[in-house]
């Protein structure tokens, strides 16, 4: 087949591809199989009567419709391959020259992704940080575990540093008296001296009693997350509805035998200290990679297409909208917050979002260039580990598909691709045979 190139702009080329007999022969072999299937002719079971004999007995349109969508299809991918292009759309075909089953030429236009510049990645050097657990970090743990397991009592007395007290709280602008939104709750349960609320509001309900109201004015940080926010004073009106004593539980044997599968508190410490460490190792690899790919990114050049760009823009939106779901926000109530309008703050997302696009990229062109790829094996090995912690069938069946395949095959490159990069930036791998060896 022949394909000639031409670059429309840095991410959009077109295609002019001319098909060989050979290619046009095994399209036209492929749509005659698939037509057969519906053909029934005397003395041959249903799809398997001889090409020569489907041809006379089908509709000549539709074997020709068939053809082509197998031919020109044919043709785009062996000119993606042979160009090493990568689409992120939909191509534009125009069939500019056909003779039937014979002659086939079309021209194609797609968006691309541009070529990719790496920088010098196997020069950078970088150390990974070590993790260390403390005896005061296994002591959070130990007394986050009391706290779930403190006995709560109702008291007739003032609230103090320690209790939690439940309260209806409401906040407005102190000059307009408008209420704000977020700044307001009804029997919500605050725990004094958690410093969960803005400085000084835990401090004015401490000495309020039950039935008490009370209304103060308190400045918000100049770094609050909520920009509308940031230096606003706000007026507060807070009714205590009650107030319970928090009693810890002691911290001993007895109490690790209760919370956990250890008779003793030395065998729970153990057990928390080696789970926090395996979470701080994990904490230090993911940020590790993060970083090391964002900064390969940043010196990385490369054309990106808008549709990708648009499309990260959009799966980060969608994220920030179901964390702000689960806080209780709106995405409207969020916008207000910052003081901007979507179309602005889509604006300030979009050079991340260009940087998360890259780093994407990227991976799959040190991927190329380290040789990294995955075997049919590696891949089944996968799917079976997977089927083993999905015991549902429909899911397994969902393992079994094409796509699925596809994507865990994927997976597994870019995993395999950081090992090596991580491996090079620590000094861990020495030389390029040391690297094929390890693939």
């Amino acid at each position: 087949m022949q394909v000639t190139k031409k670059n429309l702009s840095d991410t959009k080329v077109q295609l002019t591809l001319v098909a060989d007999a050979e290619q046009l022969q095994a399209s036209k072999k492929d749509a005659l199989a698939h037509l057969a299937e519906d053909v029934r002719l005397p003395g041959f079971r249903k799809g398997k009567a001889p090409a020569s004999l489907v041809e006379k007995n089908v509709d000549p349109s539709a074997l020709q419709t068939d053809f082509l969508d197998r031919a020109i299809n044919a043709m785009y991918v062996s000119a993606l391959q042979q160009e090493n292009l990568r689409p992120v759309a939909q191509p534009e075909v125009k069939i500019t020259k056909v003779v039937p089953f014979e002659t086939l030429e079309a021209e194609v236009i797609v968006e691309v992704v541009g070529e990719i510049k790496l920088p010098d990645y196997k020069k950078m050097q970088r150390t990974k940080p070590t993790a260390t657990v403390t005896d005061k970090d296994v002591q959070e743990v130990l007394d986050q575990l009391a706290k779930r397991e403190a006995e709560r009592k109702d008291v007739d007395r003032a609230a103090k540093d320690g209790d939690q007290a439940f309260i209806d709280f409401k906040g407005v602008d102190a000059k307009s008296k408008e209420a704000i939104n977020g700044a307001d709750g009804k029997d919500y349960p605050l725990q004094l001296g958690s410093k969960t609320f803005i400085p000084g509001f835990e401090e004015n309900v401490i000495s309020m009693k039950a039935g008490d109201e009370k209304t103060f004015t308190l400045t918000f940080p100049k770094d609050y997350g909520v920009k509308t926010l940031q230096n606003a004073k706000v007026e507060f009106t807070v009714k205590l509805i009650k107030v319970q004593e928090i009693i810890d539980p002691k911290v001993d044997d007895a109490f690790a035998a209760k919370v956990s599968p250890f008779k003793t508190l030395t065998e729970l410490k153990e057990d928390v200290k080696k789970q926090l460490q395996a979470e701080k190792d994990n904490e230090i690899d993911r940020a590790f990679v993060d970083q090391l790919v964002m900064d390969i990114a940043a010196k990385t050049k490369v054309a990106i297409p808008e549709a990708l760009v648009e499309d990260q823009l959009t799966r980060m939106v969608n994220d920030q909208k179901q964390t702000l779901m689960y806080r209780g926000q709106t995405w409207k109530e969020f916008l207000e917050g910052q003081g901007v309008t979507e179309e602005e703050y889509l604006k300030t997302l979009r050079p991340d979002a260009e940087l998360r696009v890259k780093a994407g990229l990227l991976l799959g062109a040190i991927a190329d260039e380290e040789d990294i790829d995955v075997s049919e094996e590696e891949v089944e090995i996968r799917v079976q580990l997977l089927k083993g912690q999905y015991p549902d069938k429909q899911m397994q069946a969902e393992l079994e598909k094409p796509e699925a395949r596809r994507e865990i095959a994927s997976r597994m490159v870019s995993e395999k691709t950081i090992d090596r990069l991580v491996g090079r930036v620590t000094g861990k791998l020495k030389s390029t045979a040391s690297a094929k060896a390890a693939a």
